[in-house]
């Protein structure tokens, strides 16, 4: 679960209205099962990293989703977040279960 900012909620509410089909339980589906996996996150990344512009080649080469998920842990420290709380949104055990 992670906690949105209004104007992300806002939009994720459209998308879902948009879809018709609001009781489901993720957001993005796979076409062969209820849910989107990780090989088929793996995949949708590679793509588009492929589809990038060729000048943006050297610096996206390299790109893993652990940069994405170190990203965002230095940009939630920067606004402010305790350590707890960023352990809890990227998945550590931490001795505070419940973030702030």
């Amino acid at each position: 679960d992670i906690t949105l900012i209004k104007q992300a909620r806002q939009s994720l509410y459209a998308y879902l209205q948009a879809t018709r089909d609001t009781e489901r339980t993720y957001v993005f589906l796979s076409q062969r099962s209820d849910r989107l996996t990780e090989e088929a996150i793996h995949y949708w990344f590679r793509t588009l990293k492929e589809q990038a512009p060729l000048d943006q080649e050297d610096v996206l080469s390299g790109l893993t989703f652990n940069n994405l998920r170190y990203d965002f842990a230095e940009r939630a420290r920067g606004a402010g977040w305790s350590i707890e709380k960023i352990a809890h949104y990227m998945g550590y055990l931490t001795e505070r279960a419940v973030p702030e």
